[in-house]
């Protein structure tokens, strides 16, 4: 198999798992390089870079530009010149401009295109206010998938996946995404063990404070699951006054999209922002 071949199996990798990365393409060198137009890798979140694109006197560029451009969503084009070439950090026409010790003094310029995940909720349990769930993410952009053991698949429509056990969809969750537990009094144990063990960024669960330090008490022997206890949002949900399952349901959305975007502007913020930010 060529190497552009393994690249492509890469990107429908990773676009199946839902992660993000992006791709750079060589579009254009001048004189001496390694890699021709036309050759791509991948860049993943940390900051991995798989493909051939040269040596290591233009890979490390494109590798902080494409992670750069990961952040910001935006696509990029830079330019990787011999050092001695490069007297600004953008060239004439606008391209970024990058320094290259490389001895043969080619020029490289290269497409960096952001991919993002697609934010996923897993949902656990069938409860009328999961099943609103559905809708409202949905509407957002959220791929919705869903974990009912005893249920079926018709119970849950609209969602983008169904799985009869609470375990299978909670491993699914990666650090971007949420699990919300709506079991509300079927197998909350189970379901709440099961988001417990998972990677998810979010937990949330529809049930009362007293409720749920009742449940807690049943992984006080087990460490890592104990640790996660003080991540979980209970009740979840921004505090709205809801009442009805529609409105309880559009405040753990709410709740969600606001964990979020803080996350981003922390990650977005300079260092010593952030520093101030947690000792706050």
């Amino acid at each position: 198999m060529k190497l552009s071949d393994d690249t492509l199996d890469l990107i429908e990798q990773l676009r199946s798992l839902g992660e993000s990365f992006c791709i750079a393409t060589i579009v254009r060198t001048k004189h001496a390089t390694s890699a021709k137009p036309g050759a791509k890798a991948v860049v993943t979140e940390d900051g991995e870079l798989h493909g051939f694109l040269g040596g290591g006197c233009v890979t490390g560029a494109i590798k902080k530009q494409a992670l750069q451009a990961l952040e910001t969503q935006q696509p990029v084009m830079i330019r990787i010149k011999p050092k001695d070439e490069v007297i600004a950090p953008v060239d004439t026409d606008g391209t970024t401009l990058h320094k290259s010790s490389c001895p043969s003094g080619g020029t490289v310029e290269v497409f960096l295109e952001p991919m993002k995940a697609t934010r996923r909720l897993i949902i656990l349990g069938s409860s009328p206010i999961a099943r609103t769930l559905i809708d409202i993410a949905a509407t957002i952009g959220y791929r919705t998938i869903v974990g009912a053991p005893g249920d079926n698949a018709d119970h849950m429509k609209g969602a983008d996946e169904f799985h009869d056990d609470f375990a299978s969809a909670a491993a699914l969750a990666g650090p971007q995404d949420a699990i919300i537990l709506s079991t509300q009094g079927k197998r909350d144990r189970e379901a709440l063990r099961a988001a417990l063990a998972s990677k998810a960024g979010y937990l949330g669960m529809v049930a009362s404070r007293h409720k749920f330090a009742k449940l807690s008490e049943d992984f006080s022997g087990d460490p890592h699951l104990n640790s996660r206890l003080g991540d979980i949002h209970a009740p979840a949900g921004l505090d709205i006054k809801a009442v009805e399952p529609e409105e309880i349901a559009l405040s753990i959305i709410a709740q969600v999209v606001a964990r979020r975007r803080a996350r981003q502007a922390e990650t977005a913020a300079p260092p010593d922002t952030k520093i101030a930010a947690r000792k706050s």
